[in-house]
């Protein structure tokens, strides 16, 4: 089960990390890129794939 909730928030980041990368406009091809709106979006979206790592790796105990 830990390794499904790490996988979990490994792609909740990788999501959140691309959606902020369109956001800058550091990758184009889509609507989001240059978008402002989708760098915050990203980051939060990276921020709650950061919790999920700490909450699937926390202690038992």
């Amino acid at each position: 089960m830990r390794l499904i909730k790490n996988l979990l928030a490994l792609i909740v980041l990788a999501v959140g990390a691309l959606w902020s990368l369109q956001g800058i406009g550091a990758i184009g091809g889509s609507f989001m890129t240059g978008q402002s709106q989708w760098l915050t979006i990203g980051i939060i979206v990276m921020l709650v794939g950061l919790a999920g790592l700490v909450w699937a790796n926390g202690s038992r105990g």
